[in-house]
Parts: structure tokens; C-alpha cells; sequence
């Protein structure tokens, strides 16, 4: 065996074939900072490119190049946000389900099956719907929603980034790196961090709006 050739692994390209299933995935769950971001996909059921995986054993570049390819392949597809304000209000568990029920929303075909990664969910109308545990590297349609959900939100967080440039979320994108955890000791939190994660207790003072 070469073993210098590169091997991917290829994901099923649907769960059933009688239904148009969406797949659907949230990012940006775990930050300190910013929207939790999430998107529903529904891809033909012959789709297929080496490249798809989970989105986090992508790399940056890997994610950006399968977004216009997604995008452009998939029969609908579409990003929903809810931000740090309504994950301290309904808590972040609730706020990634709803962003995900937002994304589903704005589909321009409607699902008739939802495939969702991970091990809960909150039942979206009256759409059947199957949770699938690490399903993000199992199934195309969800990979794709990783994917998508995933650059979108980094973008997002770039752009925080110009406002709040001693947070570094260029970066770390909101999550709690050490990085991001010296800049709140020194700074305080500001208004797009969630502050119902009780990240630092008696920060040194609030960056107001």
C-alpha cells in the first residue's frame, strides 16, 4: 500500500430514499462570545465529494472551498443565528435548537424528514425527525450543515472581531481558548458575550454597548 495517498472517508449520501430529508447541525454551542449558528440542507441523495466530513476535521480552507460547492449543489439550503442575548434568555440548549428550527424555516423546499446531529431535539412542526450521534460523520446531508453553519458563523465572528479586536476572534472564534480568557481577566465581558456562562466570576469591569 502507498501510503502516502490520502484516503477520505466517503459518508452515506442519505438515510432513506422515500422522504426528502434535510440535515441538520448547529456551531458555535460551547462559546464564550457570539450567535450560535445553524443550517438545514437537503442534498440530492447521488451527491458526493472527497472531501466531505464533519466540519471539525476540516481545516479552514478545506471548510471554505465545500461552502459554494454545497451551496450550489444542494436542492436547498439555508443559515439561521440566534444570538448571545437569547442563549442568556432560553439558555444555549433551547437557542441551538430554535436556530436550527430557524434554518429549517427558511428552507425554500420543504423536508419531509429531518436528520439531526446529536442525541436531542426539540420536534420541529410536524416533521418526523432522527437524531444521530456524531451524525455529522455519517451522513452527507449533515456534514454539509456543519459545514455551512461553521464558516458562517466564523465569518460572523470576524466581523466581531474588528469591534473587539483585544478578544482576538479572529481566532478563537468566541470559544474559551486561554487567549480569549486572559482578554476577559484584563477587559471584562462585553455585549456579545453570554454572560449566563458565568465565565469569569467579578470581572473587572463591563464594556459597555
Amino acid at each position: 500500500m502507498n501510503r502516502n495517498v490520502e484516503f477520505y472517508r466517503v459518508l452515506q449520501s442519505h438515510f432513506q430514499t422515500e422522504l426528502i430529508e434535510a440535515g441538520c447541525d448547529e456551531a458555535g454551542r460551547g462559546c464564550y462570545a457570539g450567535p450560535v449558528f445553524a443550517a438545514a440542507v437537503i442534498l440530492p441523495v447521488d451527491f458526493h465529494h472527497p472531501l466531505l466530513n464533519d466540519s471539525k476535521q476540516l481545516s479552514a480552507t478545506q471548510r471554505e472551498s465545500l461552502r459554494p460547492v454545497i451551496e450550489s449543489a444542494a436542492i436547498a439550503w439555508a443559515v439561521a443565528q440566534v444570538d448571545n442575548h437569547e442563549i442568556d434568555r432560553i439558555n444555549i440548549l433551547k437557542a441551538s435548537y430554535k436556530a436550527m428550527h430557524l434554518s429549517i424555516d427558511r428552507l425554500t423546499t420543504s423536508p419531509q424528514l429531518l436528520l439531526i446531529d446529536g442525541n436531542r431535539f426539540i420536534p420541529y412542526r410536524q416533521t418526523p425527525h432522527r437524531c444521530i450521534v456524531k451524525g455529522d460523520g455519517i451522513y452527507a446531508s449533515i456534514a454539509a450543515a456543519s459545514i455551512l453553519a461553521k464558516t458562517y458563523r466564523d465569518a460572523f465572528m470576524q466581523e466581531l472581531h474588528l469591534e473587539f479586536p483585544q478578544y482576538k476572534w479572529d481566532c478563537n472564534k468566541g470559544y474559551g481558548t486561554a487567549d480569549h480568557r486572559t482578554a476577559i481577566e484584563k477587559h471584562g465581558l462585553c455585549k456579545y458575550h453570554r454572560h449566563s456562562f458565568n465565565i469569569i466570576k467579578n470581572p473587572p469591569h463591563l464594556l459597555l454597548p
